[in-house]
């Protein structure tokens, strides 16, 4: 039993972890270029931070499935 728990512990870390890095590497480039964006125009800003903030979700993404690992 110690052990299923293990394993289901490393999933959902695995799980959150390798989507956080995924994000990371994502939202670099969008964030850069959205600063750039709003450098030129600043009526830019509400489309740049969606943009900005989308590769966040794939965290959310996995800290549900985290749950779903270890919950259910």
């Amino acid at each position: 039993m110690e052990a299923d728990m293990g394993m289901l512990a490393i999933g959902a870390g695995l799980a959150v972890g390798l989507a956080g890095i995924g994000t990371g590497l994502g939202q670099k480039d969008a964030a850069a270029a959205a600063i750039g964006a709003i450098t030129e125009d600043k009526s830019m800003f509400g489309k740049a931070m969606i943009f900005v903030v989308l590769p966040e979700t794939i965290v959310i993404f996995g800290l549900v499935i985290a749950f779903m690992i270890i919950f259910v």
